[in-house]
Order: C-alpha cells, then sequence, then structure tokens
C-alpha cells in the first residue's frame, strides 16, 4: 500500500522526530470488570510535546473527536480509539501529547483508503490450533482454536465473492508457530493481515465487548502488554505501516460493532503480539467477544453469531 502524506499543519509542525520517548514504565490491562473511561494513561517525560487540542480541531475543521484529560480512551466519530499518555489540562487549555496526534488522529484524517486495490491477496489467521486450544468457553466448553476456525471458514468464501484471494494460515486443528503465520504472509506477498481471536476474563464473568488490535507504534506505551517487555524506543517492521495499521483496525472494528451491537472496548495498541510484528503489510488482531461472559459466550457459541461477524469483517474489506 502506498503511503499518502497528510498535512498536519502548524500545531504539530514543532512536534517531529527526534521523539521525546515515554518513561520506561508502562501501562498494565484494566482488570477485565473496569469501565473504559477509569483507564488512566502514564504520564509523559518532562521533555515532552504537547500540542493544543483546541488548535488542532481547528486546523483540521473539526474532526469528530474527542478526548479526556487524564484518561486513555478518546473516541473519533462515537468509537473508541485508546491513546498511548493521557491528554493534561495546562492553563486551562487541553493539550494532547504529540506522537499521539499523529499516530492516532492524523492517519484517520488521510484520503488513503483502509483497503487497498491491489494485490487483493488476504491471509486471515484463526487463532490458537492444536496443541494451543486457546481460552475455553464456559458455555458450551467450546475452546476458542474451534470458534476461531469456524469463524474463519465462514469468512473465506465471503472474501472470495468480494474479489480476494484468500489464503489460511490453518485449515484444521492444527498447531502453527507465530513466526510461520508471519512467513505465510510474506511469501504469499498478502497486501493484508488478520487475525481471529476470542477473549477471555475468566474468571471475571462481567467483561465483555469487542476489541481490535494494531502494533504500537515507536515512541508511544502499548495499551495492554501482558507482562511482556514493552520498549517504546524500538521499531518492527509493521511499524512502517503505523497509519494504514489503524485505518484498517478502525474500519472492521467499527463494521463489528455494528453488526453485533456489542460493547466498544476500543482499537487498541499492543508490542507483544508476535503475529504483527514482523508483518510487511497492514495487519491487525480482532477479539470477537468473551468467552467469559454467559451472555457473549452464549452468542458466540451460535452458527449465526459468528456468521454474522464473518459478514461483518468481510463488509470491511469491500
Amino acid at each position: 500500500m502506498e503511503a499518502v502524506a497528510v498535512p498536519i499543519g502548524p500545531a504539530l509542525q514543532a512536534a517531529r522526530d527526534p521523539l521525546p520517548v515515554p518513561e520506561a514504565t508502562v501501562p498494565q490491562p484494566a482488570a477485565p470488570d473496569a469501565p473504559p473511561e477509569v483507564v488512566v494513561a502514564p504520564v509523559a517525560p518532562p521533555q515532552a510535546v504537547w500540542v493544543d487540542w483546541a488548535a488542532w480541531l481547528a486546523e483540521h475543521g473539526q474532526p469528530p473527536a474527542k478526548v479526556v484529560p487524564g484518561s486513555q480512551r478518546a473516541l473519533w466519530d462515537g468509537t473508541a480509539v485508546y491513546l498511548g499518555i493521557g491528554p493534561r489540562t495546562q492553563d486551562g487549555r487541553i493539550e494532547v501529547f504529540h506522537r499521539d496526534i499523529e499516530k492516532n488522529f492524523v492517519p484517520l484524517l488521510g484520503p488513503e483508503p483502509a483497503v487497498p486495490k491491489t494485490p487483493r491477496l488476504v491471509v486471515i489467521d484463526p487463532g490458537h490450533g492444536g496443541t494451543n486450544s486457546g481460552s475455553r468457553s464456559i458455555v458450551g466448553n467450546a475452546y476458542e482454536k474451534e470458534l476461531t476456525l469456524d469463524w474463519a471458514r465462514r469468512l473465506k468464501p465471503l472474501l472470495e465473492a468480494r474479489g480476494w484471494e484468500v489464503r489460511m494460515t490453518r485449515s484444521e486443528d492444527t498447531s502453527a508457530e507465530l513466526s510461520g503465520r508471519v512467513a505465510i504472509a510474506e511469501q504469499a506477498g498478502a497486501a493484508l493481515f488478520v487475525s481471529l481471536h476470542f477473549n477471555s476474563g475468566f474468571p471475571n464473568a462481567q467483561a465483555a465487548g469487542l476489541e481490535t488490535y494494531c502494533l504500537t507504534p515507536r515512541g508511544l506505551p502499548s495499551n495492554v502488554t501482558r507482562d511482556f517487555p514493552d520498549d517504546a524506543s524500538q521499531a518492527w517492521p509493521n511499524n512502517a505501516f503505523d497509519a494504514a495499521n489503524l485505518r484498517l483496525a478502525f474500519r472492521v472494528h467499527r463494521r463489528l460493532l455494528a453488526a453485533t451491537g456489542a460493547a466498544d472496548r476500543g482499537v487498541k495498541r499492543a508490542r507483544f503480539m508476535g503475529v504483527l510484528r514482523g508483518q510487511n503489510r497492514p495487519a491487525i488482531l480482532v477479539e470477537g467477544g468473551y468467552l467469559s461472559n454467559p451472555e457473549e459466550a452464549r452468542k458466540i457459541g451460535t452458527p449465526a453469531y459468528r456468521q454474522k461477524l464473518a459478514e461483518a469483517v468481510a463488509g470491511a474489506l469491500e
């Protein structure tokens, strides 16, 4: 996908590389039952460059964006997008960390489409498989590996009907290394990579909703680390697609929300996901609901709901 430059305006001109790198301390995942609004972002380092939020909005024609000082959760056109550093209030003004402006808001202004026209080849990755069963549903005891494979099998013909060539990282209940899943996309010369998963907060039965992930940009902490190292100064191959990743994640996430009516847990960033880091193409990971939540697990356990998930992803890749 060819990159398209987006004018960033004078409010952001002073905030270019070299980057002020956030502190080494990274945020930990919120408790599964915590409402997203109470997730507080890490504090930016003293040398951080901040952008006047009102001025940036004015420069770009008041885009449909909303931030809350101290919270990672922002809204773009009513859909949650998680920032790396919480906005702050300074002298009565709301200010946003410049890297969040560049990596989480500017891409959503861009003219570049979320889905490339060529090559029309997408790799669908049903999470887990073989000896790696993933999470277990508390309703019916189905394993995540079974449910993601069924989701992928339903998605494949829908995409093919839309003109996509589809490769799957696994078509049966077989084990697949994370590096091997990346290699499949590389060898195929895929335009996109979409990994399908289901979530679990067990023993918490309250957490519910959809999450969509893409790789954390350099210079920002991840929203979720799961106790893995999170070096904000490090760049991975997939960081070359930061803007395209976000546009794709946002588009798929919105279609899934509209199709299911599920709670919006947001488009988030993570650096530990091995299927994303080495990709040389836009790549996302979708969490299609919580197998630890009785109501959501009951829905996920039905073929009709998994068909709905498949149709939403296919529709997003029109």
